[in-house]
């Protein structure tokens, strides 16, 4: 996570979540809602209702596989709102919680430092791995086909994904773009996903920056050696592709860090990963 990028700007949407407003030219990609069902819901979680933002094709035949889609640190914004909408578009009943609430307002931080030190870091792991198993039962009341159940996420969510994959029985596929794979230890964060190679429950797909300055390469090395060396059927399943000049969030259309081929090229894996272990 870069110390340098700014925050997206966020308006307060009538749903009471707050979505991004970001500059139209800092957008690269705006996908239409005509054709689908999209836009804030909430999911029921203990005693506790969490927003998030779901997109699904309008008009279905049975229901359908469905992607739960984690954000970066900055919460549900415009572009994750965006993302979910063209795995909507794809076929799917995509669902993106916002799993920092509990904690504070991930969009209305005076800079990235303050956020990771006031929202990010007392977000508990659990908390989160709770708040996604909610998601699936969610969707599996309002349409969607949990037994074709995959999760994606982005620098935070890309770590979530491999922790998910480990977590979640259901979980057939998991694609983690540029997310940590070792850390500190922590009460909130004891485990890394080079911790729990041998609890995969699906395979995943590991899309990497080769210039990303925040998660180096051997880091890559090891989480690949470890998959390799393990005899759990879905770690050796997993792969990794590492986009050589590509740097963290190089996906992040709204930022200057997107890198338009690797992003495309990522996002076309990203869907035959999902297709081609059942979802």
């Amino acid at each position: 996570m870069s110390n340098e990028l700014e925050l997206p700007r966020r308006g307060l949407l009538a749903s009471g979540i707050a979505l991004a407003a970001l500059p139209a030219e800092a957008t690269q990609i705006k996908t239409p809602h005509d054709g689908l069902l999209a836009g804030e819901v909430t999911v029921p979680v203990g005693g506790f209702s969490m927003p998030a933002y779901r997109a699904q094709p309008a008009r279905t035949k049975g229901k359908l596989p469905v992607v739960l889609l984690v954000s970066e640190i900055f919460g549900v914004h415009e572009h994750i709102a965006d993302v979910a909408r063209r795995f909507a578009k794809a076929g799917y009943l995509c669902i993106a919680p916002e799993l920092f609430v509990r904690q504070g307002d991930a969009g209305n931080q005076p800079d990235v430092q303050t956020l990771i030190r006031e929202v990010i870091s007392k977000v508990p792991d659990a908390q989160v791995m709770a708040d996604l198993d909610a998601c699936v039962a969610w969707a599996a009341a309002n349409g969607g086909d949990t037994k074709r159940l995959a999760v994606t996420g982005f620098c935070y969510g890309g770590r979530i994904t491999w922790l998910y994959s480990a977590h979640q029985p259901a979980v057939k596929a998991g694609v983690a773009w540029y997310g940590r794979l070792v850390g500190n230890v922590s009460a909130n964060t004891p485990k890394h996903p080079l911790d729990l190679v041998d609890q995969l429950h699906g395979p995943v797909l590991g899309l990497y920056g080769g210039q990303d300055t925040g998660i180096p390469n051997d880091t890559v090395a090891r989480m690949q050696n470890a998959l390799q060396a393990s005899k759990n059927a879905n770690a050796s399943r997993s792969q990794f592709v590492l986009y050589r000049d590509a740097p963290h969030a190089f996906h992040a259309d709204y930022r200057p860090s997107y890198r338009e081929t690797e992003a495309k090229d990522g996002w076309q894996r990203c869907l035959a990963w999902f297709q081609g272990h059942g979802v």
